[in-house]
């Protein structure tokens, strides 16, 4: 694997593991008085992890910065330290910081002074805690190599910590832990030449291979090196001289070097250092040194003989019952084993694949929509019925293609709901505020390209809600409400599209107010009569703003109008709905993707237009004296089985010329609840529609959301079906009349 793509896979990791980090940080703010070790552990083996991987990449900022916060770490999983709110708010500061370092080594910036100050300022903090003295400084390297002396272990009795009486494993020979890279033989490197050399400096006690990475016959690569040792080594050379020897493998291999007689956090290190192959829990002690193979084998014997008995232990049960000072490092390799497990588990269901090539992929298929599209049609114009009946199982096939190349684009979007656990938890400590946020739907699917863009817009609307719409606590108390402030994302799937609505509990949006501060900022004049709807929806419009004062939360009118537009450019819309007193709800209304949607084709004189499946509720005729004429003004509304339905005449939205046919037809088209029909000349079937962005030179052209190309090569105007019921909606107070409900 070339060197830039395992930095793109290191970096991925690390945003993931920093995103798991503050999770399980915000875990331990809320549950009360329950077990929250495992958050611990969570927390200690994500920053574990970003370090150990970020020393094979020679990043010594992250390195030293992470060793001193996984030192706070133990000392919290072993109970020596207490968990308090400051404790965890220096913690978020902290992962912020390795954020920052990961990011720079990312764009492979050196830190600023800014930077490096923040960093030292957070060790000192984190040092005071566990009571070091400036043992590690930010940039030393050194000192923060060195481990505990003291070794805690989970109690095999109780999920408590507690101390080992032993912190020190009998062994008088160096244990040298060595997977060589993949490369090793494509670059020249003979692993036996190092096993040779490291002979002349002492004398190699015992070799034992590591052979699980080797494949099966038609997976093997002769040219890739599978190969590991841990080998037990007898020498008086320093640490150093023994670490030269692999000086020319060190990048691309995993080295560990354990000295004679050392404290059992070295050997708990390096099974957390083991690669991730799925060995047993005998032979990751075995490979780590803390258990020779004949210990083990006797272990082993125990335990077969137990099995005629019925009275089977665990492997590790028996191991500790011999040697109960292994039991740190047995609980060490079991954590370990877990971890391997999970992670072949994940590894088997799951394959990362990068974006570009599920957009080229999404791509090739549109077009191959498109192709079929063409296909079908000159199928039907021949008129050959085995020709039909291919093209008909093709046209399926391409069906089942469609819909499985944009499954693979859904994502849940619970991974942008929970990255504002954070900024509600911020912001509200910041303003004096005490707000939960209560997320619902997180397991709710949509296109990963709508995921990416709806974060900011979100963003908004969240701090919105914290700042404008939750109140300060005594006035929460004063109104009869709970302290404690709610603000509830929800997301769920209706009519082909995602719903996500933003709701707070607080004291909601006065229409007064608004209209109020419309008139003062020139939005509105004193004559003009809007209903409550219309106002509420004021406060997207760029510069309005209810905030008494400014504040860098908001007050400036700049934010919500950001929204609008960001969400106009995604083909959804935004509504608002609130009660004064009672709180706010901001509803999206957002397509599933992006790429590709199930059509209706309609057209009027030459012009053909798409309107997406799931608005089109039925077709009916329109009755031939109803029909436009040059001297009979057109209805407006039509009676669908005693239903009021407006109608929408096309011909005359788009200002096409010409007089219609004798007979039309009426598209019934829904959104939201609300009906209408559109007027057309003739209806031509279903289709689907590759979905094509319209040009900056018709971005504000309304009712139209797109384009696509017919299977003849035609350009058709996909129609914004929400848009053009808005504009219906306007003149009903005019007509005394309003839109149907479905």
């Amino acid at each position: 694997m070339e060197l830039d793509a395992v930095l793109r896979t290191y970096f991925d990791e690390c945003e993931e593991l920093l995103e798991d980090m503050e999770q399980h940080l915000l875990l331990l703010e809320s549950v009360k008085d329950e077990d929250i070790s495992e958050s611990f552990n969570a927390i200690f083996r994500a920053a574990h992890t970003i370090k150990g991987s970020a020393g094979i990449f020679n990043f010594e900022e992250i390195v030293s910065f992470t060793h001193v916060v996984e030192s706070v770490l133990d000392k919290l999983r072993s109970n020596q330290i207490g968990i308090n709110e400051q404790l965890v708010s220096l913690l978020f500061q902290s992962r912020d910081h390795i954020k920052t370092l990961v990011n720079n080594a990312e764009l492979d910036f050196e830190p600023t002074p800014e930077t490096r100050m923040l960093g030292e300022k957070l060790v000192e903090e984190l040092n005071s805690i566990i009571g070091r003295n400036n043992l590690c400084k930010y940039d030393a390297e050194e000192e923060c190599s060195n481990h505990e002396s003291k070794v805690l272990a989970f109690s095999s009795d109780s999920n408590v910590l507690e101390r080992t009486e032993s912190n020190e494993v009998e062994n008088d020979f160096w244990h040298i832990s060595l997977m060589f890279g993949e490369s090793a033989f494509r670059d020249g490197m003979d692993p036996l030449s190092f096993l040779a050399y490291l002979d002349t400096l002492g004398k190699i006690i015992s070799i034992d291979a590591i052979h699980e990475r080797i494949p099966g016959v038609q997976e093997f690569d002769p040219e890739t090196c599978y190969l590991g040792f841990e080998i037990q080594f007898k020498s008086d050379a320093s640490k150093q001289e023994i670490e030269d020897v692999f000086d020319f493998i060190r990048e691309e291999s995993e080295i560990h070097i354990i000295p004679p007689h050392s404290e059992l956090a070295e050997y708990i290190s390096l099974i957390n250092d083991l690669p991730d192959i799925d060995i047993r829990l005998g032979e990751i002690l075995v490979c780590c040194g803390a258990l020779t193979t004949s210990e083990l084998d006797k272990a082993l014997a125990i335990q077969k003989a137990e099995v005629f008995q019925n009275d089977t232990k665990p492997i590790g049960e028996i191991i500790s019952e011999k040697n109960s000072s292994l039991q740190p490092v047995l609980n060490a390799a079991v954590e370990k084993q877990v971890k391997i497990r999970d992670t072949i588990a994940k590894e088997q269901k799951s394959i990362r694949v990068d974006s570009d090539k599920l957009d080229d992929l999404i791509n090739l298929v549109g077009e191959l929509v498109t192709s079929g599209a063409g296909t079908s049609m000159q199928a039907n114009l021949l008129g050959d019925s085995n020709m039909i009946e291919s093209v008909s199982i093709l046209t399926n096939l391409l069906d089942e293609v469609r819909d499985a190349a944009l499954k693979l684009r859904m994502v849940p979007i619970g991974a942008t709901f929970t990255r504002f656990q954070r900024v509600v938890r911020d912001i509200s400590k910041e303003l004096g505020k005490d707000i939960s946020l209560v997320i619902n739907g997180a397991d709710t699917e949509l296109d990963k390209s709508v995921v990416e863009k709806i974060g900011d817009p979100l963003m908004h609307l969240v701090r919105n809600a914290i700042d404008h719409g939750i109140e300060y606590p005594a006035v929460r108390l004063d109104s009869g409400k709970s302290k404690i402030g709610t603000i509830t994302l929800n997301a769920f799937h209706d009519s082909g599209n995602i719903i996500i609505d933003i709701s707070d509990d607080g004291k909601g949006l006065d229409a007064n107010i608004i209209r109020a501060k419309a008139i003062d900022k020139g939005f509105l004049s004193d004559n003009d009569n809007l209903n409550e709807e219309e106002l509420l929806n004021l406060i997207f419009e760029p510069g309005f703003s209810t905030a008494v004062k400014v504040t860098n939360l908001s007050g400036r009118g700049v934010g919500l109008d950001v929204v609008k537009r960001n969400i106009s450019e995604l083909r959804g819309r935004v509504d608002v709905k609130s009660e004064l007193g009672k709180g706010t709800t901001i509803r999206i209304i957002l397509p599933l993707t992006l790429a590709i949607i199930d059509g209706f084709i309609v057209s009027v004189k030459e012009q053909v237009f798409v309107l997406p499946l799931d608005r089109v509720h039925e077709c009916v005729e329109l009755e031939e004296s109803k029909n436009l004429s040059s001297d009979v003004q057109p209805p407006l509304y039509l009676n669908l089985r005693g239903q009021v339905l407006p109608l929408i005449y096309l011909r005359e939205h788009f200002e096409i010329v010409g007089l219609p046919p004798k007979r039309q037809n009426v598209v019934v088209v829904q959104a939201h609840g609300l009906m209408a029909g559109l007027v057309v000349d003739r209806l031509l079937g279903e289709f689907q529609a590759v979905i094509k962005p319209l040009g900056p030179l018709f971005s504000k052209v309304s009712s139209i959301s797109g384009s696509t190309i017919l299977g003849s090569g035609e350009v058709a105007l996909i129609l914004d079906i929400q848009g053009m019921i808005d504009a219906v909606a306007h003149r009903r107070d005019d007509d005394g009349l309003a839109l149907s409900k479905k």
